[in-house]
Formats: structure tokens, sequence, C-alpha cells
């Protein structure tokens, strides 16, 4: 099925960032992460959003 990439909601792309951490893909659930944050409205949901998916080299580095 193809959708045009405007269509995508905050939605669409955060339920891809979860598939792409269960694929263990970081790095492109933390991209998806971020763009779902970005067509958030609220920003205390967006803040939410990019602390459960922060960028993968932040958390090496913490660890």
């Amino acid at each position: 099925m193809t959708r045009d990439l405007g269509d995508l909601t905050a939605a669409d792309y955060l339920e891809a960032a979860r598939e792409m951490t269960a694929a263990n893909r970081p790095y492109l659930a933390h991209m998806l992460a971020e763009e779902a944050a970005d067509r958030t409205a609220d920003p205390a949901t967006a803040a939410g959003i990019r602390a459960s998916y922060p960028h993968p080299s932040a958390r090496q580095e913490s660890d």
C-alpha cells in the first residue's frame, strides 16, 4: 500500500518507531520518533516522545 507521506500522522510515525525498536533499529526508531514529535502539537507530549526515544549514541554514553 502506497501512501502520500504528507498524509502520515504523528501516530503513524510513532507506530513505526515502535516497530523499529522491536527490530533492533535504534537509529531509525529515533528518527521516526523525532518526526512524530515534530508533528505533535502539545509540547509536553512531544517532549515525552523524545524522552522515550533518545539518540542511540546518547544512551551508549550514559551506560
